[in-house]
């Protein structure tokens, strides 16, 4: 038994086909069948069942492929013990970031963090909440950047900044002469959101302890774009939220409906997110220093109330 032929049973568990898994491990599909075989011989079960399109896992062969991953995850520990000892910090790494928080946090840490560390090739992947949780315990992601708290067992989060939710609010709305927001004025029928899948819209809903389901037409947009949902308030279709950094970068038209919370001011906590396991620790725990450094300038809140991006129940 080896360690490459439990990584491409891992593979074919994930991909449910030999061409596809051999394919994302480059190598052959003869190689990597071969391998998976020999294997199989040497246990004497049957991991895979090849007889069903797509293949399927038997029994006892979802017993191997979680023990594999275990397996597979301290082989690759052994190496990065060996970087932590050198303090080298280098090589791949693949970070995922949520949509609502890519487009004005990347451009803010992504150069320093080259500088500072160039060994490290940053592979970074836009991606939804779960489609990231899920990429973390499969290995295909080191890290990631969400709205927490998540509260998920094999997951470990390390706060990075807390966002204050900012009011939108164009001139002809109800809220429009109020200095600062309460959030017992909010009504999530006037607020604009964003589409399902979006944590900031969960966020959103439960500020204003509103249902997760809604009813209505104008709550099926179909964008995930803020300046979208800013453009349909101008045109008093309502008001929305906005993450604190979304704002900074607006027009100095568009700044003028902007309203700040009553402290504590509901916020959103965006947390570096990672497997317990902690493998690349050194690399996470650079990326931390850098973007947490950088954040602390641009936004001096310090009195918020963290809004949980869970969906109710």
């Amino acid at each position: 038994m080896t360690i490459t032929q439990l990584q491409y049973v891992l593979a074919v568990a994930e991909y449910k086909n030999f061409t596809l898994a051999a394919e994302k491990s480059f190598v052959t599909q003869p190689t990597l069948s071969m391998q998976v075989q020999k294997l199989e011989d040497e246990l004497d079960i049957l991991i895979f069942d090849r007889g069903k399109k797509p293949i399927t896992i038997t029994e006892v062969g979802k017993k191997i492929v979680a023990q594999a991953k275990n397996i597979v995850a301290e082989a690759e520990r052994i190496k990065d013990i060996v970087d932590q000892d050198k303090g080298f910090i280098g090589g791949d790494y693949t970070l995922g970031i949520i949509p609502t928080v890519m487009p004005t946090l990347l451009p803010m840490f992504l150069n320093a963090f080259i500088k500072k560390y160039p060994k490290v090739n940053l592979i970074i992947k836009e991606q939804s909440t779960q489609t990231m949780i899920k990429n973390i315990l499969d290995g295909h992601l080191d890290a990631g950047i969400a709205a927490t708290p998540l509260e998920i067992e094999f997951i470990k989060e390390r706060p990075l900044y807390y966002e204050p939710f900012m009011g939108y609010v164009p001139k002809n709305h109800r809220l429009a002469s109020e200095e600062l927001l309460r959030t017992d004025q909010l009504d999530v029928s006037d607020i604009l959101l964003l589409q399902d899948g979006h944590c900031f819209r969960e966020g959103v809903i439960n500020l204003c302890n509103a249902p997760q389901s809604l009813g209505g037409e104008q709550f099926k947009i179909e964008s995930g774009s803020f300046e979208t949902l800013v453009s349909l308030a101008d045109e008093g279709m309502g008001m929305t939220l906005l993450p604190y950094l979304n704002t900074l970068n607006l027009e100095e038209d568009k700044r003028v409906n902007l309203k700040s919370f009553e402290k504590p001011s509901p916020a959103r906590e965006i947390s570096l997110i990672y497997h317990k396991s902690e493998l690349k620790i050194q690399i996470t725990e650079a990326l931390r220093e850098v973007i947490s450094g950088i954040v602390r300038g641009a936004i001096a809140f310090q009195d918020v109330k963290i809004i949980s991006p869970l969906g109710k129940k």
